[in-house]
């Protein structure tokens, strides 16, 4: 059996950025650690590579450990690999960022990993490199949203036009015009109506979508601008 000769030891860990929406803003679930190095301060959730598995697998096993979901979106952001990146041992972080629905979190498995769902604008100071992290992964997905309409994946099964707009302006830190804004989703065809309505809305903005799962793969996969001037806020 042929061997590589290599006698340095490099970990290889998963950073996991999940953004969260609540309806009203934009949150990251960070953990309070209970271990060292750096116990007691605030991290990103992670966790190191296996032998037998690959990135993004490991990538979906920490979410899946730390939040108690699967199929969510998931995206590899960058590879960070500075020296001294870890005070420990000589670790290579391989980083992704997750979009969720609050609503739909296993709360008891956060809570046991010491974790919370804080907001973008209270975001404590994090060990490491992981404010550059954070950083860049809401770089990528203001631009991502633009083009892919991944925003809708911070959407509850149902919702209304209101409350779509709210996760972009959360998104943009920007408030959009109402009716450019409904104007514009409408046209793109990715609502179908359920005939039901916002028990809490009293006008006709309360009106409940779904997403059309077809028309959103478009989105993804074709070359299909969903929201282009919104790289531009």
């Amino acid at each position: 059996m042929i061997h590589y000769t290599h006698p340095n030891r490099i970990l290889v860990a998963l950073d996991c950025i999940i953004f969260g929406f609540d309806g009203e803003e934009l949150k990251l679930l960070l953990i309070k650690r209970n271990f060292e190095p750096e116990r007691g301060k605030w991290s990103l959730m992670g966790g190191f590579l296996k032998e037998d598995e690959d990135l993004e697998s490991a990538a979906q096993r920490i979410l899946f450990d730390l939040t108690g979901i699967t199929n969510t979106y998931l995206e590899q952001l960058q590879t960070f690999g500075a020296v001294n990146r870890d005070p420990v041992e000589r670790t290579i972080s391989v980083v992704y960022y997750a979009l969720v629905n609050i609503q739909d979190q296993d709360l008891n498995a956060i809570r046991s990993h010491n974790a919370s769902w804080i907001g973008l604008n209270e975001k404590p100071n994090l060990i490491f490199d992981h404010n550059t992290m954070v950083e860049q992964a809401l770089h990528r997905l203001r631009y991502k949203a633009a083009l892919h309409a991944i925003g809708f994946e911070l959407m509850p099964e149902k919702f209304t036009i209101p409350q779509l707009q709210k996760v972009y302006e959360a998104i943009y830190t920007k408030q959009l015009d109402r009716r450019n804004f409904s104007r514009k989703i409408l046209s793109t065809d990715l609502l179908i109506g359920t005939g039901e309505k916002d028990t809490a809305s009293v006008t006709k903005k309360g009106q409940l979508y779904r997403l059309n799962a077809e028309k959103y793969q478009q989105y993804l996969t074709d070359y299909v601008s969903f929201f282009p001037e919104l790289t531009l806020a």
